[in-house]
Order: C-alpha cells, then structure tokens, then sequence
C-alpha cells in the first residue's frame, strides 16, 4: 500500500453493473502526485465506464474510490456529483468535444468558473464592487489559461468556428480553470492528425508540469501512449490484465493478444 501522503486517488474495487451486465469488474487503481498514466484497452473494455465513475457521472455498484485534495484531506467520492468533484479539484474532458458552440471561447472558459466564484448571489444581482473586483478576477485567469495555450487571439470567437485541434486546446483550458489537481483526459488525440498529435503530447507534458497536475488518460494513439505515460492499465472487458511501465506493457502476452498487437 502506498504512502498516504502520496496519494491523490485510490479506487478500491470498484464495479459497476447496468441492467444485469456487469461492465466494469473489481477495478483498482492508485494515483500518485504528479503522475500520469494511460488508462488502455480495446473499444468496449469498460475505459469511459471508469472514466464516468471517476468523474461523478456513474455511481459504482461496489468499491470505494478515495481522493486527496491539494490541502491532502480524503474524501470518499464514489456518490458525490460532478459538480462537487470538480469543486475539490477533479476536472476532465470529453472523447466527444463538448463545448458551448454558440459562446465566445472567453466565455466557455469562464463559465468553468462558476464553482469558483468567490461572490454571493446578491453581489451579482446588485454588481456591487466586490462582483466587479471577482469578474476581474475571472477575466485575468481567462486571459492567462489561453496565453498559455497560444489562443488568446480568438478570445472573442465563437467556440464552433474554430478549427478542430483548438477545439480540443479549448477544452482542456476550460478543464483547468478549474484549477485540478486530477485532470481526466478522455482520449485528447481523438480526430487529429500525426502533426497534431506530437504537439498535444508536448502540451500535456506541459501542462501538467506547469500545473502541478496528476494526469490519467485514454488514449487510442499507441505513439502517444508510449511517448508520454509513466504507467499504464489495461482493461478488457472491464477488467485489469496488465498494469505497469511502457515496457512491461509492450511484451506482456495478454495485453498482445487483447489489444496491441504486433504494431507496438
């Protein structure tokens, strides 16, 4: 068992069960600080289901999930909402783009915020000075996350006209408004192309050393499993196989037969 101090996710056998099918089976997994780790599998393996599970969309059958927030209290997760995970520092984003098309890229990172505004409902509703100093404060953050990600240009355009792969830069900026400590990537090279592809590993290097980030994520993309996860977990049909480095993963008979092949 690892070090308390450590940890920033511990799920302990977690299962979930839909209408008599059982899609995920005794899961476990330990995240650490600063880690980053590649959650794989062949489609249908249960790697969302446990996304979804992590996140507050699902609620798990059996198990227990822990998290350990940035001042290191536990908290049992596996019942609380999205909302509430997000507000102690649990974010991630989509394998299907889901940002507000019709908002300005400005304001779908804004809106991140909501859960940490640091005003009551009156302030708002009378725009009193301590809104006004908050708003400020939200515009700032707004301008530095798309700094850093070389789109604050199109601060002001709408979500839907930009092109695919800031898209996605999009959605990651507005996970971290947030400010995480565990960010959830669900399959971030979803749709882009091999150039696109090394420049989002790069970012997610970036960023999580940038942000001081634990980073889990699905990938499809082998070449940027491979090139950038510490650790990785394999599921088939919502159980583990494998778990371990790179390596260990690359020649590990089960993982070969289930999933990768002989194109690793």
């Amino acid at each position: 068992m690892s070090n308390e101090s450590s940890l920033v996710l511990q799920a302990n056998d977690i299962s979930i069960v839909f209408g008599g099918l059982r899609a995920v089976s005794n899961f476990s997994c330990e995240l650490k600080k600063g880690e980053l780790v590649g959650l794989i599998g062949p489609n249908g393996a249960g790697k969302t289901t446990v996304f979804n599970m992590l996140s507050g969309i699902y609620k798990p059958t059996e198990g227990e999930i822990n998290f350990w927030d940035k001042e290191d209290r536990v908290h049992s997760i596996g019942k609380k909402s999205p909302a509430k995970l997000n507000q102690i520092g649990i974010a991630r984003t989509f394998q299907n783009i889901r940002l507000f098309n019709d908002l300005t890229v400005s304001d779908n990172v804004k809106i991140a915020l909501h859960n940490h505004r640091k005003v009551n409902p009156i302030d708002v509703l009378l725009r009193t000075s301590a809104f006004r100093k908050d708003e400020k404060r939200m515009t700032e953050k707004v301008n530095q996350l798309l700094s850093l990600f070389k789109i604050e240009h199109k601060a002001d355009e709408l979500a839907k006209n930009l092109p695919y792969g800031e898209q996605r830069k999009l959605e990651i900026v507005r996970a971290l408004a947030a400010n995480p400590s565990l960010l959830l990537l669900d399959e971030p090279a979803a749709g882009m192309n091999p150039q696109e592809t090394d420049e989002l590993m790069k970012l997610i290097a970036f960023i999580r050393k940038e942000f001081n980030l634990t980073v889990l994520l699905i990938e499809h993309d082998m070449h940027l499993v491979m090139g950038i996860c510490e650790k990785l977990i394999v599921l088939d049909y919502g159980r583990i196989i494998a778990s371990g480095n790179p390596e260990e993963i690359r020649k590990n008979p089960a993982v070969i037969k289930a999933y990768l092949g002989t194109e690793v």
